[in-house]
């Protein structure tokens, strides 16, 4: 729903600089709160990797302070409440213990978060229209609500995401 507001702010003719530099600010928040509460939760080394993740989202936050320095949409620190998301529904759904798939999810995610080109292959990067927001955020309702399309989700959300991660580096590197 984060992504939401950015285009209903545009729509309304109501967008503002102090309103995005909010965002930005109130997503870095709550993003920490819950990637420490979740990382805490799983145990010691969890709480210590997701302390990595929280450094990453927090230098990354301010370092889009700026909100004209913003260049893309989809941000790497959705995605990593996004995964966490899914890992947690498929952990419930297929009863394992997630701690080191969120060890994996966080450190690959705090990575990403100080790559600097764009990820224009993620997800909520291709969505532009208020709809597409929409139907993106309608998708991961239902993976919480009906479990079993959960896997299918998560896999078009993970798949878009290494690609990217994979094209970027491919191409950054020539």
């Amino acid at each position: 729903m984060d992504d939401l507001d950015g285009i209903l702010a545009i729509k309304l003719n109501a967008k503002s600089e102090f309103g995005a530099r909010m965002d930005n600010v109130c997503d870095a928040v709550s993003h920490t709160i819950l990637v420490m509460f979740i990382g805490l939760h799983y145990g010691i080394v969890c709480g210590i990797i997701g302390l990595i993740a929280v450094a990453a989202i927090l230098i990354r936050s301010v370092a889009r302070l700026d909100p004209a320095l913003t260049k893309s949409a989809g941000s790497p620190t959705n995605e990593l409440i996004r995964h966490t998301l899914f890992v947690l529904l498929l952990a419930d759904l297929f009863s394992f213990d997630p701690t080191w798939t969120l060890i994996i999810i966080f450190l690959t995610n705090a990575i990403t978060m100080f790559v600097p080109y764009p990820m224009p292959y993620l997800i909520r990067s291709m969505t532009k229209s208020a709809t597409a927001i929409s139907l993106v955020n309608i998708s991961l309702i239902l993976a919480w609500l009906v479990p079993y399309t959960a896997p299918v989700i998560a896999a078009g959300f993970f798949f878009s995401y290494l690609y990217s991660l994979i094209k970027v580096i491919i191409e950054h590197k020539k």
